[in-house]
This record gives C-alpha cells, sequence and structure tokens, in this order.
C-alpha cells in the first residue's frame, strides 16, 4: 500500500475512533448494567425464589437506569436488535452499528462475569442464560421472541421520537421491557436481547438453543423498523441519501437537511441518529 494511501487510511481510522469511542463506551456500560442487574434477579436464591413481578420489575428498572445513563451520549440502544433496527430505519451507519453490537456484546459479557464472580456457588446455576420451557416448541419460542421485541422496538422509536416528545425515554422503554418479562417468561426466560442471552451464554459455556434468541428478536427488530419508519412515521430519505447514512459518508441530520421540509415534521434529535 502507498503511503498516502496508509495515511489517509490512518487518519480515518482516527477520525472515526473519536467520534464514536464515547457512545461505544456508553453501549458497553449500558448493557453490562442491564445484564448484571437483569440477570441477577433471576438468580435461584435458597432463601427465596424470584417471582415473575419480581424479576419484571428488576428488569424494568435496570433498562430505565442504562436508558438514563447512555441515551444523550449513544441513543441508548444496549441491545443489538435496537441497533438493527436503526440501521434499516436509516439512522445510523454499517460501521457504527457493527461496533455497536461489539460493544453491547463485551459489555453483556462483563456484566456476566462481574455477576458470576459476586454470586455464591451454589446460587449460580445457569446463570439465567435464556432457555425454551414449558413444553414451548422451537417455533413458538421464535415467534414469541419476535413479538416480545417487535413491542420493544415500536416502543424504542416513538418514546426516542423528538417529533413526540422530548422528555427522557427511560420510563417508557422500561415499561415496555417489563411487560415481555410478564409474559416471556413463562415461554423463553424473555430476551428480547440478544446481547443478554450471549454474556450469561458465554460465561457458563451453554449455547443450546442459543440461535433462538438471535432470530426471534432481531427479525422482530427488522419488522417494527419497517412498521414504524415506512408506515406509521414515514420520512423522505431518498434512496441515495439512506445509501450514503449506510456508508457512513453523510450524516443523518445532513441528510434531513436536504429533503423537503414539512409544517408537520421537525428534524429527530441528533444523539439518537448520528451516523459515523
Amino acid at each position: 500500500m502507498e503511503p498516502g494511501v496508509c495515511g489517509r487510511a490512518h487518519r480515518l481510522v482516527g477520525r472515526l475512533w473519536t467520534t464514536i469511542s464515547k457512545p461505544l463506551f456508553a453501549e458497553f456500560l449500558a448493557t453490562g448494567l442491564y445484564v448484571f442487574f437483569g440477570v441477577g434477579s433471576v438468580l435461584p436464591w435458597p432463601s427465596g425464589l424470584p417471582s415473575v413481578l419480581q424479576i419484571a420489575i428488576t428488569f424494568n428498572l435496570a433498562t430505565a437506569t442504562a436508558v438514563q445513563v447512555s441515551w444523550k451520549t449513544s441513543g441508548a440502544h444496549a441491545n443489538p436488535a435496537v441497533t438493527l433496527a436503526y440501521l434499516v430505519g436509516s439512522y445510523i451507519s454499517l460501521p457504527r452499528a457493527i461496533a455497536y453490537v461489539a460493544a453491547q456484546l463485551a459489555g453483556a459479557t462483563v456484566g456476566a462475569a462481574l455477576l458470576y464472580g459476586v454470586t455464591p456457588g451454589d446460587v449460580r446455576g445457569s446463570l439465567g442464560i435464556n432457555v425454551v420451557k414449558n413444553s414451548t416448541s422451537t417455533g413458538q419460542a421464535v415467534a414469541v421472541e419476535l413479538i416480545l421485541t417487535l413491542q420493544l422496538v415500536l416502543c424504542v422509536f416513538a418514546s426516542m421520537d423528538s417529533r413526540k416528545t422530548l422528555a427522557s425515554p427511560a420510563a417508557m422503554i422500561g415499561t415496555s421491557v417489563a411487560l415481555g418479562h410478564l409474559i416471556g417468561l413463562y415461554f423463553t426466560g424473555c430476551s428480547m436481547n440478544p446481547a443478554r442471552s450471549f454474556g450469561p451464554a458465554v460465561i457458563v459455556g451453554k449455547f443450546t438453543v442459543h440461535w433462538i434468541f438471535w432470530v426471534g428478536p432481531l427479525t422482530g427488530a427488522v419488522l417494527a423498523s419497517l412498521i414504524y419508519n415506512f408506515i406509521l412515521f414515514p420520512d423522505t430519505k431518498t434512496v441515495a441519501q439512506r445509501l450514503a447514512i449506510l456508508m457512513g459518508t453523510t450524516e443523518v441530520e445532513k441528510a434531513r437537511d436536504m429533503e423537503p421540509q414539512k409544517k408537520e415534521t421537525q428534524p429527530r434529535s441528533e444523539d439518537n441518529e448520528v451516523g459515523v
């Protein structure tokens, strides 16, 4: 490779890292907190097994905390399914989406490892990994995870959309996660988040039917993104603008500046939509 090309590549990588280092750490931290506290609520302590309501409330609070901590820095994805939904909706670039997912998986693994380390050996069990329960078939499990994640991602879009609200989305997104757990715990232990399933599975080394907790949530996230961004609240970005955002050659706000102005539409917040 020629020296000039190497120099340009080095500057590009440096600029990319400067742009996304704080958001990446925010995603790492938020996902780690979510896994530590959420998965911690399902551990089978001898003094009292957790109830479904207790687990749902804990995941609610863990989600609200993770979102509040990171939404101004990274958009508070903390979930590969949410990141994929934002990619499909042309809110982030492909390089940023890949980096976000890597940070989320790393954060989930560290969060699960910390939980494993501070939990007594007779309580750890399988560390709350997601499994198919109560004679549920694999097809039913995928369908349940798809539906649960679809409602979560729809809620994320609606809560983050500055055309509808400027308030913190933490409470509403936390409520959506709690809703999913009140139903999903009986079927799959309720994932809705591939990183939540991935972290504990890595630590205990159990990946039985792990694919369900990727296929279901990711499919649901894509459907939710299509429903929200192309049916419920479509925007007017052109195909060229979407491709530019996808590849990271333009930012979402710049693409919006070139769109035809609509009286009823205002730009969404830059914090949630900036492309690399």
